[in-house]
């Protein structure tokens, strides 16, 4: 399923999300030295900060965001992480770095860094795409900024 996002008024958000962007603007600023420290200091849980911390933008950030790193789970048979490639090229999905993990039982792990502010299309897209080719198994986004 292709992930969704929404635009929610700040006062409908629930207090651990609110909370979640005060830690991540804390240690922005250097108020904070550690995630324990800035999640201390507003009253969060760590567990809830980590459970947040990659869905949670104020809409100005989010309309920023330049880089994505996607994490795939590819087997390892000649041409597949070609092909993959070729999709990121073919939707202007800028490489910056990659690394594969050594093939075990036929499937190999590769992690791909990217500049997508030129991407044709949304990063959702761009994922159903590389999840529709064959030879690959998974696909995530394992960040953003």
């Amino acid at each position: 399923m292709a992930e969704r996002y929404y635009v929610v008024r700040e006062d409908l958000l629930p207090e651990g999300m609110l909370k979640t962007e005060q830690v991540k603007e804390l240690l922005r600023r250097g108020e904070a030295a550690t995630v324990h420290e800035a999640a201390e200091k507003v009253g969060l849980s760590r567990s809830a900060f980590y459970k947040y911390k990659d869905g949670v933008y104020p809409l100005e950030q989010a309309a920023r965001e330049r880089i994505a790193t996607l994490s795939l789970d590819l087997e390892h048979r000649s041409g597949v992480l070609s092909k993959v490639l070729g999709t990121l090229a073919q939707n202007e999905g800028n490489v910056m770095t990659i690394s594969q993990s050594i093939p075990l039982q036929g499937m190999a792990n590769v992690v791909v860094t990217l500049d997508v502010s030129t991407l044709n299309g949304s990063l959702s897209e761009l994922l159903e795409k590389l999840k529709a080719l064959d030879g690959v198994k998974r696909t995530t986004v394992v960040g953003r900024s």
